[in-house]
């Protein structure tokens, strides 16, 4: 993980929770956590990793992931292991 990815990291589980964080750079830490990125049709996308999948709708036309989002992508990494 370098810089720009572990600064992710840690403004997704910032309080409260950010609203200008743009998804590319949400999905680009998911990968660089090792999660496999699932395309689905149209928006949707799925992250699976050791068992655990989440689903999520690129946002658009924003490139700005919405709040819930953010709380979802924190989730995710909760669940496989990924803190600041």
């Amino acid at each position: 993980m370098n810089s720009k990815q572990r600064r992710m990291l840690e403004a997704i589980f910032a309080d409260p929770v950010s609203g200008t964080i743009a998804w590319a750079d949400i999905e680009n830490l998911l990968v660089a956590v090792g999660a496999t990125v699932i395309e689905g049709n149209g928006s949707w996308v799925r992250f699976a990793k050791d068992q655990v999948v989440a689903s999520f709708h690129r946002p658009h036309p924003a490139k700005e992931a919405k709040r819930y989002q953010v709380r979802d992508a924190r989730a995710f990494l909760e669940q496989i292991g990924a803190k600041p």
